[in-house]
């Protein structure tokens, strides 16, 4: 009788992982379409991407970072200020309230965004964050205001 409920279990513990791992194999099929998918639409934009895309006045640059920094350091000509905590609830605003308390038109899902911070970190998550709720394309500045002002001091010389 043991030995027959070992057999019984061992037969189906077997057939489990083979379920478990043809569902994982699966995911990952669908994971690596997706990534690839993600990665044509959404990504980095350099230095050079950023000052033509400005020049061609067909983005909105939300800068992310906190009203004091902008205050401290300074800001990307053309940029709005949406701290990163409110960018979720800004994208989603009415468009009044948005214009209202960021004195721009808001943008809708079919319009480019470029999020830039400090660094990167914070735009990444602001440019996740735009893709979540819809926004068709969204992008993220890497280097930051920490880089533009280095090529913007470098180009000035």
């Amino acid at each position: 009788m043991v030995m027959l409920a070992k057999r019984v279990l061992g037969t189906s513990r077997t057939a489990a992982l083979g379920s478990v791992e043809a569902a994982l194999g699966g995911l990952k099929a669908i994971w690596g379409s997706s990534q690839h998918y993600c990665s044509a639409l959404f990504k980095e934009v350099t230095y050079r991407e950023l000052k033509n895309l400005l020049r061609s006045k067909n983005i909105m640059l939300i800068d992310v970072r906190e009203s004091w920094e902008i205050l401290e350091h300074g800001k990307i000509p053309g940029s709005v200020n949406i701290p990163l905590d409110e960018v979720g609830e800004a994208l989603q605003m009415n468009p009044r309230d948005f214009k209202e308390k960021y004195q721009e038109v808001k943008p809708s899902k079919s319009d480019s965004l470029v999020f830039s911070c400090f660094s990167g970190v914070r735009s990444k998550k602001a440019m996740d964050t735009a893709i979540s709720l819809g926004f068709n394309s969204a992008q993220h500045y890497a280097g930051g205001w920490k880089e533009w002002v280095t090529y913007e001091m470098s180009e000035k010389k």
